[in-house]
């Protein structure tokens, strides 16, 4: 008799453990090179795509239920970023080489007009957004931009000129967001910190720097409606800004094992989506009511035991016992001997997802409930978008590959 492997017995702790899942509707395959972004067309089935093979690409789905090119226009340096205004048909296109490019695709989306460049930075676009503003009662179009060049910069988008001068950031600028009604930008940076800047006509003004993450800041995502922040970034932590309830609160989650690339906000459901290197999509309930992690303590010797520490060369010698590295409880913050935190558990209404080290006290007083359900998308993911009329979200992997799933039974 041939022999079988069987999967085992799924347990009620896996996290992948899950009735309700993403369904792959399509794959997009062709660019040679990295893909960097790719969008659904709204009211369309169609995708479009830009590549570090220069190419910028519009995928319309065919008959046979495939996808293929309508488009395939090439750039001078590599496609990295994309803007696109269903409206007026606008497409905006960030350059390797600091460049925005402008086109006007036709209605049938079989060719694009190309209306001008901005020559905007001097590095790679990682960060770019069309906006309308009213002047004196007048109305301009904006594009707000970052770049590797570690600037900040906002173009008139009907003649490309500079408005006021540039911010500069310390490190690279990796992510923007802005939030229209209040005219706030936050432009996030390769050290990690996020910088709040109000936007005017006559120049910038910086209004506060958030500092929570390690690492570069990958993604910022803005809920308009209750005015908060979301980042993410290569520290594998995801961070819940309350800029406008004036509380703030900063919330932590934890659920990737691996760099976090980005996030999609679905406002309805108050829930959080965000992907990463990882090949990991998790959708997160954020109507759940959430605690901050508390500050870790600082001490000389363990808070339950008192065995010291190893800098605590006095404690050592009166009690005679060696040394022991300071650790700390995740869900209440104590410094802790080795032996007195031993247990692992999730705190998921701290946004702990994967298991941590608590301590003993802890470990029996946590609600385990999932606040968070975990799918896995077959590839690392650089980059995710939202198409919420259709229920659809579209994943980047660093196979070159466009996925496109239907999220109808998880939002």
């Amino acid at each position: 008799m041939a022999a079988q492997i069987k999967p085992g017995p799924s347990s009620s702790n896996d996290k992948f453990n899950s009735n309700r899942k993403p369904v792959l509707l399509a794959k997009l395959e062709g660019c040679s090179d990295n893909v960097n972004k790719a969008i659904i067309i709204p009211e369309t089935d169609g995708v479009i795509s830009v590549s570090s093979d220069r190419s910028v690409r519009v995928w319309l789905k065919r008959d046979s239920g495939q996808y293929w090119p309508s488009i395939c226009n090439y750039l001078p340096s590599p496609a990295v970023d994309l803007f696109y205004r269903p409206i007026s048909r606008q497409l905006f296109v960030g350059q390797e080489n600091g460049t925005i490019s402008e086109y006007i695709l036709e209605e049938d989306f079989n060719r694009m007009e190309p209306i001008g460049d901005i020559l905007a930075h001097y590095g790679r676009i990682t960060g770019m957004i069309w906006t309308e503003v009213s002047i004196d009662g007048t109305v301009e179009q904006w594009i707000l931009s970052t770049s590797r060049d570690k600037r900040f910069q906002y173009h008139n988008a009907k003649n490309g000129n500079p408005i006021g001068p540039p911010f500069v950031c310390a490190a690279w600028c990796t992510s923007l967001e802005y939030d229209a009604e209040s005219a706030h930008a936050f432009v996030g940076d390769y050290s990690g910190n996020i910088t709040m800047l109000n936007i005017k006509a006559d120049g910038l003004q910086v209004v506060t720097t958030l500092t929570g993450h390690t690492a570069c800041i990958e993604m910022l995502t803005w809920d308009s409606s209750t005015r908060r922040l979301f980042s993410a970034g290569h520290d594998r932590l995801i961070i819940i800004w309350d800029i406008g309830g004036g509380h703030g609160t900063a919330y932590e989650l934890h659920g990737h094992t691996n760099r976090v690339t980005s996030l999609a906000f679905v406002s309805p459901k108050n829930q959080l989506i965000s992907a990463g290197e990882d090949s990991v999509l998790v959708f997160w309930d954020l109507n759940a009511e959430r605690k901050e992690t508390p500050p870790w303590a600082e001490s000389d010797n363990c808070e339950s035991c008192s065995r010291p520490f190893l800098w605590n060369i006095t404690g050592i010698f009166e009690r005679k016992q060696f040394g022991s590295r300071q650790h700390h409880c995740r869900a209440c913050g104590r410094a802790l001997c080795d032996k007195c935190s031993q247990e692992q558990s999730t705190i998921p209404s701290m946004g702990f997802e994967l298991p941590v080290r608590v301590c003993k006290f802890c470990s029996s007083n946590i609600d385990h409930t999932p606040l968070a359900t975990f799918h896995d998308t077959k590839h690392s993911v650089m980059s995710i978008t939202m198409d919420l009329q259709r229920k659809c979200v579209v994943t980047v992997g660093q196979d070159r590959v466009i996925k496109i799933w239907d999220v109808s039974t998880l939002i």
